[in-house]
């Protein structure tokens, strides 16, 4: 692992927060709002942290699945409410608030996508 810049992956990470932010905002369906952004959060984590560090690709989307079926689990507990964040309509939308086996699959996903980077 070494530290630095990689603007590819800039540039891969502000177009996937773009994308994302659309479909928040104006795409309210039932199966790319849902699934295709969490599909697109594990790669837009992937690609945010691929600016800064140069690691071997597959060990680092392995770690992002790992992270997000983590969060995922704590949703099944509620976590926001223990953080106090319940009433925190931005933080509610970040750290999510339901838990979907669906999600464990888009998550999934976006790892297999990872994959596809090369170090």
């Amino acid at each position: 692992m070494k530290l630095t810049f990689n603007l590819k992956f800039l540039l891969i990470f502000l177009a996937i927060l773009i994308t994302e932010i659309l479909i928040a905002k104006y795409l309210h369906d039932a199966y790319i709002r849902p699934f295709g952004g969490d599909v697109l959060v594990v790669v837009l984590i992937y690609a945010f942290i691929r600016i800064f560090l140069k690691t071997n690709n597959k060990k680092l989307a392995l770690g992002v699945l790992v992270f997000s079926f983590l969060i995922e689990a704590l949703q099944a507990v509620h976590y926001v409410n223990w953080l106090g964040l319940q009433d925190n309509k931005f933080w509610s939308i970040v750290l999510g608030t339901y838990f979907s086996v669906y999600d464990l699959l888009a998550y999934f996903v976006g790892y297999l996508i990872c994959l596809l980077f090369k170090d």
